[in-house]
This record gives C-alpha cells, sequence and structure tokens, in this order.
C-alpha cells in the first residue's frame, strides 16, 4: 500500500476537522496575498523612483511653497542635465473623496526628466498647441472612461481660478504609458494656463525635480542646490526621488514592518491551531501505528507518512489561500486603481506563500512525526 494512498486515507476519516484545519489554513494564506498586494502597492513608488533625480521642496515642509526662479539657478548648475518644477493641484473629477495627482508643469521639458513616458508624437504636438491640453495616464484614463480628445471639467480642492470658480476645463490631448502602470495613475497640465488663470501663489512651485548626470553625486549636488539655497527666506531640503518617496511612505507608517506583525501573529496562531490537530489525530491513531509498525512498516516510513499529511493539508490550504487572494487581489485593483495603483500580487510573493505553505506543514509536523517514530509496539498496544 502506498504511502500516498495512506496519507490520502487518514485526512479523509475525520472530514470534518480537516475541512475546518483547511478553511483555517487557506483564510491565513488569503490574508497573506492581500497584504502582500497592499505592501507592494507602497513599495511600488520606491521601485520606480529614478535613482538619476533628485527632488527639491521647502525645508519645512511639502506643503510650502518655493519660488519658480530656483528652477533656473538649479539649471545653471554642473552635473545638472535636466530641471523641471511640479505643484500639487488637489485635483477630483465629480467626487470629491477621489481625488488624483494633477500637476501643472512646463510639458515641454517633461519627457526630459522621465524619458520612460511613452506619449505619441501627433498627440504630443496637439498638447504643447493647446494651453488646457492635458496630458494623462493611461491607467487614468481608464479608471474613468475617458477619450482622448473629450473635454473634461476637473475641480481643484486648492486652487481658485481668479474669477473665484474652482472648476478648471481641460481637453485630453495625449495620453501616455510606460512598462509599469503604478505611474499612470496621473496627470499633468500646463503651467502658463495654471500660474496666470490661479487666484493666489502666482511663481510658486511645489517641488523641483532634477534629472543628474551621474546617479553615484547625488548626495553632492543635493548638498550643493541647499547650500545654494541656504539662509534665503526660502531655504530647501533635497533628497533623492527613492528617498523622497521612501519618506512619503512613512507618513503612512512602517507598512513593511505593519504586514510583518499581522503576519506573524496570524501564523503563529496557525501554528497552534494545525500543530495541536495533527496531534490529537496521532493520539487517536496511536493503535494503529503500532499495528504498522508490527507488520513490518519502518520507523522512517512512519514518520514520512505522518510529515507527508502535515505537509499536503498545508499546501492544499496554502494553494487554496493564495488562488483566492491573488483574485481578490486582482478585482480590488480595478475598482482601487486611484488609491493604489500599484496594487498586486508579485510572482516572488507567491513563491514566499508557497515556502511558508511547506514550511507550516513540516513544523506542525515534525513533534507527532517524531512521536510516532519513537513509539514503542509494547507500550502502544497496551494503552488501547
Amino acid at each position: 500500500m502506498g504511502t500516498l494512498h495512506l496519507i490520502r486515507k487518514n485526512l479523509g476519516r475525520k472530514k470534518l476537522r480537516t475541512t475546518f484545519t483547511l478553511l483555517s489554513i487557506a483564510i491565513a494564506f488569503v490574508l497573506f496575498t492581500l497584504l502582500s498586494g497592499i505592501n507592494q502597492a507602497f513599495n511600488a513608488g520606491l521601485e520606480l523612483a529614478g535613482a538619476d533625480r533628485l527632488i527639491t521642496m521647502h525645508r519645512m515642509s511639502f506643503i510650502q511653497p518655493i519660488p519658480i526662479s530656483y528652477h533656473r539657478r538649479i539649471e545653471a548648475m554642473d552635473g545638472v542635465e535636466a530641471v523641471g518644477h511640479f505643484t500639487w493641484f488637489g485635483a477630483y473629477f465629480q467626487n470629491p473623496r477621489q481625488q488624483f495627482s494633477l500637476q501643472p508643469t512646463e510639458l515641454s521639458g517633461l519627457t526630459d526628466l522621465y524619458p520612460e513616458y511613452q506619449i505619441p508624437e501627433d498627440q504630443w504636438q496637439r498638447l504643447m498647441n493647446n494651453q488646457t491640453g492635458l496630458l494623462v495616464g493611461q491607467g487614468l484614463l481608464d479608471a474613468y472612461g475617458w477619450e482622448l480628445g473629450q473635454q473634461v471639467p476637473l475641480n481643484s480642492t486648492i486652487f481658485p481660478k481668479s474669477d473665484g470658480s474652482y472648476a478648471w476645463p481641460f481637453q485630453i490631448e495625449a495620453v501616455f504609458t510606460q512598462e509599469s502602470t503604478a505611474n499612470e495613475i496621473q496627470a499633468f497640465m500646463h503651467w502658463d494656463y495654471f500660474n496666470e488663470a490661479r487666484a493666489f501663489g502666482q511663481d510658486q512651485v511645489g517641488w523641483i525635480v532634477t534629472r543628474i548626470a551621474d546617479p553615484d553625486q547625488s548626495a553632492e549636488i543635493a548638498a550643493r542646490i541647499d547650500e545654494r539655497f541656504a539662509n534665503s527666506p526660502t531655504e530647501t531640503k533635497t533628497s533623492s526621488e527613492q528617498g523622497w518617496t521612501a519618506s512619503f511612505a512613512a507618513q503612512f507608517g512602517n507598512i513593511g514592518l505593519i504586514v510583518q506583525s499581522i503576519l506573524a501573529c496570524v501564523f503563529f496562531t496557525l501554528l497552534l491551531i494545525a500543530g495541536n490537530t495533527m496531534a490529537q489525530a496521532i493520539r487517536e491513531r496511536t493503535g494503529e501505528l503500532a499495528v504498522m509498525k508490527t507488520i513490518g512498516f519502518p520507523d522512517s516510513r512512519i514518520v514520512a507518512m505522518v510529515l507527508g499529511e502535515s505537509v499536503l493539508l498545508a499546501v492544499v490550504g496554502g494553494l487554496a489561500g493564495i488562488g483566492l487572494g491573488v483574485l481578490f487581489v486582482q478585482g480590488a485593483a480595478a475598482s482601487l486603481t486611484q488609491f493604489l495603483p500599484g496594487l498586486a500580487v508579485t510572482g516572488s510573493a507567491v513563491a514566499t506563500g508557497l515556502v511558508l505553505a511547506v514550511l507550516l506543514g513540516l513544523l506542525t509536523g515534525l513533534v507527532p512525526a517524531w512521536q510516532a517514530g519513537r513509539l514503542r509496539v509494547v507500550e502502544a498496544m497496551g494503552r488501547r
């Protein structure tokens, strides 16, 4: 009689207990998959951040503006290849609770800063010829069901126009794509249109992005930029794009640590539950194991059978949980595109989940397997 056949039969003896154990394991791995997707969403910006880009903002706070004149002064520094300035517009379409990133900038230099943005040439020309033209990421276009050439009124939560209205008319003239869709949930507008029409804050920008020739000199150039504006009315703080993205994400807390803490608690609890289930199953079969040893089953096969039961239970539950979790994340990603554009389950997360499932099976089955292997036939038969 094959070991796999015995494992399958043993797991099917107490169907209700096996089912509940599988459900508990599956739920744990659904949670693992969901949290992995959320963690990936928060880290997506960090992974996409360019090593050759620096971000300069007000020394005190991200929400404090800096003079647009800093743009030209940074542009004249050695080691600088391209410079652009951006401002948070606070845009929303119809629903003020669903804001997205719309940034006024000098669009003519955008692709010098972000060469990864792919924009069709004909669309680019139309965008340059229309001051109310809007450059929209493909992900944002899909999320709202917009079309190229469509007129869209967008509202700002921060900037009214000079006539007091917070509604700004735009026409979608160009759509950009890139290798990763995480940065496609944003849009860009012409700086001149914004600066001339807004009611306050003329010639003030939110932050400045600098692309440098040598990423190894990023710390040196960042220090030189801040030294240039030291002791001025508006001092600056410059960091790499990766560092800035990490500090921005840290405002929401250490997501990685939170995820790991939750998963540690869940898997520790699951370890106790599954371990107790396996131990109980072995105790119930003490006599049967003694009979198997009597008729010639070696200790190694008994140990392999018990470990096999535990690992199979954990892997089946883990696969079911990971599969359901991936489906949940894919479904949620479509509706949460504006809030968590990088929401996805990576291949490494799936592989980690499978490894955890195998480890869970080994750990929960280790003690029962050891006890079964050490079982003495005479003592076991005496307990019956």
